[in-house]
């Protein structure tokens, strides 16, 4: 006969497994640490810049929480750019409504991005950061809208908006 709390320390221990492999997969390195880019500061100098949420996003490769920034909900025509370096990244003309609770483009400006391959929490996915600066913005995936098939799937806290 099993007991109730021989199952209760079963499920803890698993649960604790699996959040334990989650957080291995998570990083806290500084982003893109071992490329150069033309604007560069030291960690210290970018966390005064950005403020906490923006320094963990754009330099720690974090996530904001989805449906937390108020770009998500931006309409207007205008820009979207870097909020560490202010290159322009996407045009609102992109924009579109993924339902992800995460600015979404289906394309970024000319040579406004680089992506790179990004392992961590036991996957494989495309992670999208500014060209300018390095700083992580999100992760592109095939699932968008035509012409593209894009997704830009952006932290809001990453970027500032400049309407036009």
């Amino acid at each position: 006969m099993v007991h109730v709390s021989d199952r209760r320390s079963f499920l803890t221990l698993a649960v604790s497994g699996l959040a334990g492999v989650a957080l291995w997969g998570c990083r806290s390195a500084p982003a893109a640490a071992a490329e150069r880019y033309p604007v560069q500061m030291s960690d210290a100098q970018w966390r005064k810049k950005l403020g906490d949420a923006a320094w963990s996003v754009l330099r720690h490769e974090s996530t904001e929480r989805p449906y937390s920034s108020p770009l998500n909900g931006e309409h207007r025509t205008g820009t979207f750019a870097c909020k560490g370096c202010a290159l322009p990244l996407f045009s609102s003309r992109t924009k579109f409504e993924s339902g992800t609770g995460w600015p979404s483009f289906w394309a970024p400006l000319p040579n406004a991005v680089a992506t790179t391959t990004d392992r961590s929490l036991l996957m494989e996915r495309v992670e999208v950061h500014c060209r300018q600066c390095g700083g992580h913005l999100g992760h592109v995936f095939d699932d968008g809208p035509k012409p593209t098939g894009k997704r830009y799937c952006m932290n809001g806290v990453a970027m500032t908006f400049k309407p036009a």
